[in-house]
């Protein structure tokens, strides 16, 4: 097990082997090549996430479940870009960025990105301690400290190899969604509500609190940390590079592994919006918190006889899982950083705890000055979010440019379409954020 947990993640990296893509049927390839999107998916369900879905339901009901639907429609675009870099390079994002920039330009990145992944970290470590609190009324602080912890459960994990890594992140993601399968289901909400829900309105231009929460979700599905990490995990496959029918099934089935993934991340915060918007619609509580949810889902006053200790516990349960597991990706994600910015190896074991001491510094700051409260920190999440949104034009415009470069992706380069479509996203994308930013100040 030391062995194995002392290991960096290229070295780790690229041990799966895929039977011959010659001789085998679509669901041998599919399953061989499935997993990375697994891990990428659950960036898409972390605390931030969460908030941004419970809130928009609770005040909007069913009506943004269409910039829901854009966002990862978007996010599949860029995920696409990533996956394709990593395959037809062989290099992952920070790698590629890297070789083409000078060393204080690159520094400069490093650093970002390296606070964009504390951000990322900063919302396991609050969803997990909120959890904690949540299932056995655990303090903040004491959840908060407790999360140092979670490194043993990296190395546990480490020790089983990437690809059973993926099976328990995939066995994590199915639990959740059958979780709040179950609670939307009790809830009985209305279908034509929710299909007409998924058709975009002019609401987020008329109403400001709408367009803040669309912001939000758009924020908290585009995120850094994720590009870096599949630009990785697509090379995690083995196979012959140099014969172009493997290269060619192996970027096919890394795109339906991805898109089948963020697929089930949109069913799962679709139901964390319809629930808050089933349960929580026009109610006079304030619902747009986790400790809120939680307690009143076994209220009665609040959801009638739909009220259920059972659900409430449920609901903590999936909240813990995904911040246990975010903390594997946030490890991954922030390692490829690392070496490819800095070419500095470490064990993951080190860059988890490294990652860790370094994240609770200003969580502990702003408890202290605050107060180690529920909505203090569920406010740091959004905090967290901002973080990421500044270092996303940081990412974006770099990969788009990458994976437009002849010389470097020779016959799978952007056609011009993609090209522009990266760009004008791209733009989008942080003119939005600038104005949540704006917004949030």
């Amino acid at each position: 097990m030391l062995k194995e947990t002392q290991k960096s993640l290229s070295e780790i990296n690229q041990s799966v082997p895929v039977p011959d893509v010659t001789q085998s049927a679509f669901w041998q390839k599919f399953l061989a090549y499935s997993g990375p999107g697994a891990l990428v998916a659950v960036g898409y369900m972390d605390p931030g996430n969460w908030l941004t879905s419970l809130a928009g339901g609770s005040q909007f009901r069913y009506h943004l479940l269409a910039v829901l639907l854009m966002a990862i429609i978007v996010a599949m675009f860029m995920q696409t870009l990533a996956i394709k870099l990593g395959v037809i390079a062989r290099q992952d994002l920070a790698q590629a960025i890297a070789v083409t920039l000078p060393r204080p330009v690159r520094y400069s990145l490093w650093l970002l990105n390296e606070i964009a992944m504390m951000a990322t970290d900063m919302t396991g470590v609050i969803g997990t301690a909120v959890a904690l609190k949540l299932l056995f009324n655990l303090p903040l602080v004491a959840g908060i400290l407790l999360t140092i912890a979670d490194v043993l459960v990296v190395l546990v994990f480490l020790r089983f190899g990437i690809r059973r890594i993926e099976f328990i992140v995939l066995a994590a993601i199915l639990t959740v969604g059958i979780i709040f399968g179950l609670e939307v289901g009790r809830a009985q909400p209305q279908t034509g509500a929710i299909l007409t829900g998924l058709i975009p309105t002019s609401l987020i231009f008329k109403n400001h609190a709408a367009l803040v929460l669309s912001l939000g979700i758009l924020g908290a599905t585009i995120m850094p940390h994720n590009l870096y990490l599949h630009s990785s995990l697509a090379q995690s496959r083995r196979y012959d590079q140099h014969n172009p029918a493997q290269v060619n099934e192996a970027l096919r089935f890394a795109k339906w592994d991805s898109t089948v993934h963020l697929i089930a991340a949109f069913i799962i915060n679709a139901l964390l919006l319809i629930l808050g918007g089933t349960l929580f619609f026009h109610t006079d509580h304030q619902l747009a918190s986790l400790a809120a949810v939680f307690s009143g889902l076994k209220t009665p006053a609040i959801v009638g006889h739909l009220a259920s200790p059972l659900m409430s516990t449920l609901f903590a349960f999936a909240l813990l899982i995904t911040g246990l597991i975010s903390s594997i990706t946030s490890t991954l994600a922030g390692q490829i950083v690392m070496e490819g910015y800095l070419h500095i190896r470490l064990p993951l074991w080190q860059r988890r705890l490294l990652t860790r001491l370094v994240t609770l510094i200003p969580i502990f700051i702003i408890g202290w000055a605050v107060g180690f409260t529920d909505q203090a920190f569920e406010n740091l999440i959004i905090y967290a979010q901002v973080a990421l949104s500044i270092a996303l034009p940081f990412t974006l415009y770099p990969m788009v440019a990458l994976t437009s470069n002849s010389r470097l992706m020779g016959t799978h380069v952007n056609r011009p379409i993609v090209t522009w479509l990266g760009y004008g996203l791209t733009t989008i994308i942080t003119l939005l954020n600038l104005n949540l930013i704006w917004q949030l100040i």
